[in-house]
């Protein structure tokens, strides 16, 4: 049986939740089978936001799966990638709250980091804040009448 995920018709963010969530299911069922994520090539000519922002992602999670793109398969085919599960991946608010925590090196408030975020939703946005402060990632303080979010340092 082929394990195929495809990613056409949605946004980055959407893609990468949706393939996240098939991966993470595949592998808590203790199958490490090849995963064809079909993402498309993009109308560029030059590859698509979608296929670049799903290798991206890939590459980023290295220790967790091993990835090859399409192109060098026969028969070759841009639009897809070939991923070898290792181990689960980050859940989607795991992976939102270590681009907030990137974010707030320097202090921010609530509304810069749900402008910069929109995309993912307040609901996801405020319980990755919650989730960092639970472990001590990230402290808020107030400053005049705003509450501030700010990384610890290491």
């Amino acid at each position: 049986m082929i394990n195929e995920i495809d990613l056409h018709g949605l946004t980055q963010i959407e893609a990468v939740e949706a393939l996240v969530k098939y991966y993470n299911r595949q592998v808590k069922n203790g199958d490490c089978s090849r995963i064809d994520v079909i993402h498309g090539y993009g109308s560029s000519g030059e590859g698509g936001s979608l296929r670049i922002r799903i290798r991206g992602f890939l590459a980023s999670h290295a220790d967790c799966l091993r990835f090859e793109p399409g192109e060098y398969f026969l028969p070759l085919n841009p639009g897809k990638t070939l991923v070898f599960p290792l181990r689960m991946l980050p859940d989607a608010v795991d992976l939102l709250a270590d681009e907030i925590l990137e974010y707030c090196s320097t202090a921010k408030t609530m509304s810069k980091i749900s402008g910069k975020f929109r995309r993912h939703g307040d609901v996801k946005i405020q319980a990755s804040i919650k989730n960092l402060e639970k472990q001590g990632a990230i402290t808020s303080f107030y400053k005049g009448p705003y509450r501030h979010y700010q990384a610890k340092l290491p």
